[in-house]
């Protein structure tokens, strides 16, 4: 599968019909959702990280480039990996990781995991330009700000909607194909997507709008983050304890 394919797929789309990209954490749950149909995949870290058991950010390198690998190796259709902050490796390095992997995309985001708050955006931008450097067009990159997530500068109430603009125009600028402003207002997708002028991707959250209503809303491309493998991990949840209170309550016959 080429970054081709995948990149084409975020054009041509009509409001309401988003390109879905669902979460795969292993290399089986990705054969799932190729199985359903899905012409595409993206990885979500922290699902990764939990079917390793790691926390969300604490996977080593080798260990999601392994996880992605066995992935991309399970299904057909093109995947993009999401390795957080590049985990500090060079660009040419990085690159070549997920070139080795199979991945066609990357998110790479914008959070300074050393110090948990954003990374000086001309400097984010520099690195995506490096990335793209040495990716040529090998990689779809998702370009995802955090400026929902942690404190920007600036006061009134479009501080955060300035900021990911800013940082979404140098983001476009240095080479990404789709921006992320991971946890941005429903709403405002619109007006960002168009004030960026790029594919914009958005989460689906279980308790937000569906991906068409997201797509209606500005979204050009639907991820899930780990949702799909907490869900699946509540479903093993509840019949280990179903299996359990079963047991249990045959202990309890067994002692009268």
């Amino acid at each position: 599968m080429s970054a081709t394919v995948l990149r084409d797929l975020h054009h041509g789309r009509k409001p309401g019909d988003p390109l879905v990209l669902p979460g795969p954490w292993d290399a089986a749950s990705a054969k799932v959702f190729a199985d359903a149909g899905f012409p595409a995949l993206a990885t979500p870290s922290a699902g990764v990280a939990a079917s390793l058991g790691y926390e969300d950010g604490q996977t080593p390198a080798d260990e999601m480039f392994a996880a992605i690998t066995r992935i991309v190796r399970a299904v057909d259709i093109p995947v993009t990996a999401d390795v957080e902050a590049g985990y500090g490796l060079g660009a040419q390095e990085l690159v070549d990781r997920l070139m080795d992997a199979g991945a066609v995309g990357c998110n790479l985001e914008d959070t300074d995991h050393a110090t948990g708050a954003l990374r000086d955006p001309q400097e984010q931008a520099d690195w995506l330009a490096q990335v793209r450097a040495a990716a040529g067009d090998a990689l779809v990159i998702n370009a995802r700000t955090d400026t929902y997530l942690r404190p920007v500068r600036g006061e009134g109430g479009t501080a955060r909607e300035d900021e990911t603009i800013r940082r979404g125009l140098l983001y476009a600028e240095a080479g990404a194909d789709c921006v992320y402003p991971f946890a941005a207002p429903p709403p405002l997708l619109g007006e960002l997507a168009a004030a960026i002028g790029l594919p914009l991707n958005a989460v689906a959250l279980p308790d937000g709008p569906t991906p068409r209503e997201l797509g209606a809303l500005g979204a050009t491309r639907i991820t899930f983050g780990p949702g799909f493998q907490w869900r699946a991990m509540a479903a093993v949840r509840e019949m280990a304890e179903g299996l359990r209170a079963e047991m249990a309550g045959g202990e309890r016959r067994d002692r009268t």
